[in-house]
């Protein structure tokens, strides 16, 4: 098997002998699209290589839209709805209008690099201004998965963006922010005539995710042995309430309550019973611990922008309310509360995730460390 780089206008192309066909003529197999030499020369020897073991990528026309259109399509039953629905509107709004029309096969990293450097400058809709460096890079994580997947399906060599150079994120976008204990009861103390009282209680001392919170079911709540096991997740899928499961396998979890907690979910049934004695058989039979006064489900936005209201009518720091779970953890591993447990009751896959998600809680805990066990040695 042979091969070798040539130039070609701008570009350079590697040409490789793939065998001979029926009339004992050699074929010859053009893979253009390659920015530098050193790249074709590279890809070169990737193609050789891959002759030589039997997984050559025959060259193809397809474009990257033909290509993501019919990947979305295969990955559609493997996803959340809401992650599917996310990864759409991320391909139709940014990657395929912008270069949904080059070949799959002559995406270069260069390529993906000022890509990447048009929806910093220009993504929002009609030009308007950027999109975030952390959207930018959500879009590289789409198309690096979807690459990954071409390679696999024995359409690409290699996956070109693992070469590119997505945006970093920025430290103070999305910047995780808590309250003190002292400021989270100032916000329960503003809130406790609040109709859903019972939800930011539930909130703040389980550090559940706003979906879980808004998915929870009476059935799922435990109130005799202060338990509720997390099964169920409300999303938005096209901004409209989908019931979906929890992130991660470990999301599945029972978390223990607290006995102010328990007193709220209580008194929070006691007067749902009441709001569905009013609407009677109106009443959606969806089992939701919390819903509006007609017993629908609480969109996910309202739920968050009512947080806001509340927030500002206590005149505390504003975050947002994500960062109650944030709270949560914090105040949690500060009050020296195990990692692991801390992990268990937040659901994340494994206590590292909690660790350096965070590490700001952990130097206190060192410092108490180190006042225990110099107690235990000086007396």
């Amino acid at each position: 098997m042979r091969g070798h780089i040539r130039r070609r206008g701008e570009k350079w192309v590697v040409v490789v002998d793939t065998g001979y066909d029926e009339n004992g003529r050699r074929k010859q197999r053009w893979h253009s699209g390659f920015d530098t030499k050193r790249e074709a020369s590279k890809a070169l020897t990737e193609i050789l290589g891959r002759l030589q073991s039997g997984l050559y990528v025959e060259p193809s026309k397809q474009t990257l839209a033909h290509f993501l259109r019919g990947w979305l399509a295969a990955i559609r039953p493997k996803l959340r709805p809401s992650t599917w629905a996310s990864y759409q509107m991320n391909v139709g709004s940014h990657i395929i209008p912008r270069i949904g029309t080059t070949p799959l096969q002559g995406l270069t990293a260069s390529g993906l690099n000022a890509f990447y450097a048009e929806l910093l400058e220009s993504g929002r809709r009609g030009g308007s201004g950027g999109l975030s460096a952390r959207t930018v890079r959500y879009n590289h994580t789409i198309l690096r998965k979807a690459l990954s997947e071409a390679v696999r399906w024995n359409q690409l060599a290699r996956n070109v963006s693992d070469l590119a150079d997505p945006p970093r994120q920025s430290s103070t976008g999305g910047q995780m922010r808590t309250w003190s204990a002292q400021e989270l009861r100032a916000f329960l103390e503003q809130v406790k005539d609040d109709r859903l009282y019972a939800a930011w209680l539930v909130a703040a001392t389980t550090g559940m995710r706003r979906g879980e919170v808004l998915g929870l079911r009476w059935r799922d709540v435990d109130l005799d042995a202060g338990r509720i096991a997390v099964t169920q997740t409300l999303v938005t899928v096209r901004n409209k309430p989908s019931y979906s499961t929890p992130k991660t396998a470990k999301g599945r979890r029972s978390v223990a309550l607290d006995a102010a907690t328990v007193a709220a979910l209580r008194e929070h049934r006691r007067v749902q019973i009441e709001e569905r004695l009013v609407f009677g058989q109106d009443w959606p039979d969806s089992d939701l611990v919390f819903r509006l006064e007609d017993g629908e489900a609480i969109h996910p936005d309202r739920f968050s922008a009512w947080f806001e209201r509340h927030i500002k009518a206590t005149g505390l720091p504003p975050i947002r309310l994500h960062d109650l779970r944030h709270t949560h953890a914090t105040l949690a591993l500060s009050a020296g509360v195990h990692p692991k447990v801390v992990s268990e009751r937040l659901g994340h896959a494994t206590v590292s995730i909690t660790l350096d998600t965070y590490s700001h809680a952990i130097p206190a805990m060192q410092e108490e460390a180190a006042e225990k066990v110099a107690a235990l040695v000086f007396g």
